[in-house]
């Protein structure tokens, strides 16, 4: 069977010790002529607008120089036999996918690869597909070979005789990218390399949101680092954090943006709400801010426009201050097209309190007001304001 890579490398890793003796990373030694261990799990923040995204994974490979090739020596595979089939949306708020474990020579690694069986033609079932909300299954059109685009580090240590615990987490929204009018999907991976650690945030929003709709995610500085969806009690969770505080923005349709501050991620549980405080937000109109990203190049005295197809398109706010995203798109893989849909309320903000429910004010200032972004790899990143306080939507348009 055919594979397809997906190359991990340039994302930095953290790691504590769950048990004594058990996990090694990111820092200690062991004895370099010993063997430990590599255990390695999937798991998924929300995927938006589709009820099912199918991977099919064939192995995961590691090696400890991040410039290796697909055919230098030094590589240790995990193999996923047989090869397994997984509903990513079916591992939300830390559900994990076990993909195994495989004995590893102690040392430093900075490289890990996820390999995806390749789709075959014909197949009655994809081995990798999508299924938009409300439609049918569409296979989804997978890399193939190494993705040079992609170079996350993966930097982790395995100890003589202990296990080096990691979790992959597949942000399957981000990573499904609709190709034009064609009524087709093309994966463009984002993933992170975190430790199975037992910190994390957990709460309850109300039932009374459209749940399936509702997104929690942890954010530092503007920027997600762990996203989900809750369950159907309202029950969320975000784990494998690491150490440190973090501001949670809760979205869903037709209500306004809530934003909690100062949530703190240690070594335990932090519970931000429970079911008898449970968040609910403000009801909100939508409207939608639509674009292009495109970039013009000089071609025989002539100016040429193309598309941008591997930009990501963010709605950013500020609220009390603090800039928050509050939703995020890739760029169609054709057009470089996007359309995101906002709410014209003002954002509702509370100050995470362990002894004290939350208490939310809103930021009327804020209302319908956001700064869209424009990020593409060696690009700079692009900002424009989009004001839809009046409720109706409006287009910005990025030009490289």
């Amino acid at each position: 069977m055919k594979s397809s890579t997906l190359n991990l490398a340039g994302i930095g890793i953290w790691c504590t010790a769950v048990v004594a003796g058990v996990v090694a990373c990111g820092g200690g030694g062991g004895d370099p002529g010993g063997q430990g261990t590599l255990r390695v799990a999937l798991t998924d923040a929300p995927a938006c607008g589709f009820d099912h995204v199918y991977v099919t994974v064939d192995k995961v490979r590691v090696h400890q120089s991040a410039s290796a090739g697909d055919g230098e020596a030094g590589w240790t595979d995990l193999a996923v036999t047989p090869p397994r089939r997984v509903d990513l949306l079916a591992l939300t708020n830390g559900i994990l996918e076990e993909l195994g474990s495989v004995p590893l020579a102690a040392g430093h690694y900075s490289q890990v690869r996820l390999v995806l069986a390749d789709n075959v033609t014909g197949a009655a079932t994809p081995a990798n597909a999508v299924q938009p909300t409300g439609g049918s299954l569409v296979a989804l059109n997978t890399p193939s070979g190494q993705q040079s685009g992609l170079k996350l580090q993966a930097h982790f240590e395995v100890g003589s005789g202990q296990l080096a615990d990691l979790v992959l987490d597949f942000d399957a929204c981000k990573s499904i990218v609709r190709a034009g009018g064609s009524g087709q999907y093309n994966l463009k991976p984002v993933m992170s390399v975190v430790p199975r650690a037992a910190s994390s945030i957990q709460g309850v929003v109300t039932t009374t949101l459209s749940l399936s709709s509702t997104t929690v995610a942890a954010q530092q500085a503007g920027a997600t680092l762990r996203s989900t969806t809750p369950d159907a009690s309202g029950n969320f969770s975000l784990p494998f954090l690491a150490p440190g505080t973090y501001t949670l923005v809760i979205t869903s349709e037709g209500r306004a943006t809530g934003v909690v501050t100062s949530v703190p991620a240690g070594t335990g549980t932090t519970a931000v709400s429970t079911a008898a405080t449970a968040i609910t937000l403000p009801t909100s109109s939508m409207a939608e801010v639509t674009g292009t990203v495109s970039a013009s190049t000089l071609s025989g005295g002539s100016t040429v426009t193309a598309p941008v197809t591997d930009a990501t398109v963010r709605a950013m706010q500020a609220v009390a201050g603090e800039t928050v995203e509050v939703r995020s798109q890739p760029a169609d893989a054709v057009l470089g097209s996007y359309n995101l849909r906002l709410p014209t309320a003002a954002p509702v903000r509370a100050a995470y309190a362990a002894s004290a429910p939350l208490a939310f004010t809103a930021d009327s200032a804020a209302a319908g007001k956001y700064t869209m972004q424009s990020q593409a790899p060696n690009r700079a990143v692009l900002s424009k304001p989009a004001d839809i306080s009046s409720g109706t939507g409006t287009q910005v348009n990025f030009g490289y």
